[in-house]
């Protein structure tokens, strides 16, 4: 059994996190630390969890935490996690990381577009970009996963089989995409209010969205070329879900056959991708609870133009289902242990 530590347990990410390993056979939660709720049973915070997981809520101090589990995963803001990744690395602990933090290659980027300086420039070379279906094979070893971004994780799956391939113009690439609430976790702030967000749909951070830099830089490792893309995402009155819509101009005529049996064959040995049938398109409602990625792909023979969209739930394969995805990994565990949950639907 491996004991595991959540620092950031009741956010929405931990609390998800907690909630998917209730039924993991290997993993055992040994420490849950919050800031706001230290010293009450995390099941008063969220009663759904009463009788289920009773564990009291730790202080983050990370003398004490250390000697309860081997590999922790950290769920906390941009930048405060400068303040406990390294402590724990000292420790010889194994970290999943849910900020920015460790999703980048270059500090500059990182510190361009997160308006902050990085505060662990020398755990770098031992992070690695965690997402399982192009960088598996580093993730096994790694003491340090950046847990990638909800928009970027959609985006990168729906797109990367064109890119590998050279089948799309890859100036014209267009994502518009679009989020639940709770993508923004859980806060008071005012724009994520029910009044302000139902019975509405808006765009925001048009044009300088931060996961647009995430999504280039793996685009461009798997173009081999430096990738710049249109990104908008936009806020949907929903609590979890997300479609995200691509767009790119085609190199060379081909049917919607053609690159649907293509992306089978791409993501063949890769659990959770499933890629739909011609005529059928991903709808959240498939996706919203589990850790899985829907993914449709037309041709508009017209513009020669691809449209692929790709459906994923922000809490599950965005954010917390995809930590534990990482987690087996880690572990030498079946990829997908604990993790076979179809979607909600209703």
């Amino acid at each position: 059994m491996i004991n595991l530590g959540i620092i950031g347990a009741t956010g929405y990410v931990g609390i998800e996190i907690v909630r998917l390993l209730q039924n993991h056979p290997e993993i055992n939660i040994s420490t849950v630390v919050s800031h706001s709720f230290a010293g009450q049973k995390i099941s008063d915070v969220y009663p759904n969890l009463k009788n289920i997981f009773d564990m009291e809520c730790d202080q983050l101090d990370i003398e004490k935490i250390s000697e309860k589990a081997d590999i922790f995963i950290t769920a906390l803001p941009h930048g405060v996690s400068k303040e406990v990744i390294p402590k724990l690395i000292e420790r010889k602990k194994r970290v999943i990381d849910h900020s920015g933090d460790f999703r980048y290659r270059s500090i500059e980027v990182y510190e361009k577009w997160y308006n902050i300086k990085h505060g662990m420039p020398h755990l770098l070379d031992m992070s690695v970009y965690g997402l399982p279906e192009f960088h598996r094979e580093k993730i096994k070893n790694a003491k340090i996963v950046g847990n990638p971004g909800c928009y970027p994780t959609c985006s990168i799956i729906g797109i990367a089989p064109l890119l590998e391939n050279k089948l799309i113009d890859t100036k014209s690439i267009i994502i518009d995409a679009a989020s639940g609430t709770t993508g923004a976790g859980r806060t008071t702030d005012l724009s994520c209010q029910f009044s302000e967000c139902n019975e509405n749909f808006k765009a925001y951070k048009v044009s300088n969205h931060r996961h647009t830099s995430e999504i280039e830089q793996e685009l461009s490792l798997l173009a081999n070329e430096d990738i710049m893309i249109s990104f908008t995402p936009h806020l949907v009155p929903m609590k979890r879900g997300m479609l995200c819509t691509i767009y790119a101009n085609l190199n060379l005529e081909k049917s919607t056959l053609e690159l649907i049996d293509m992306y089978k064959d791409y993501y063949k040995n890769d659990f959770f991708v499933r890629i739909m049938d011609e005529g059928k398109l991903p709808e959240t409602k498939y996706v919203a609870g589990s850790n899985y990625v829907d993914v449709g792909i037309v041709v508009d023979k017209r513009l020669n133009r691809v449209i692929v969209l790709s459906a994923i739930d922000n809490l599950g394969k965005g954010a917390s289902g995809q930590a534990i995805q990482d987690l087996n990994i880690m572990c030498g565990l079946p990829e997908n242990m604990g993790l076979v949950n179809c979607g909600l639907y209703l």
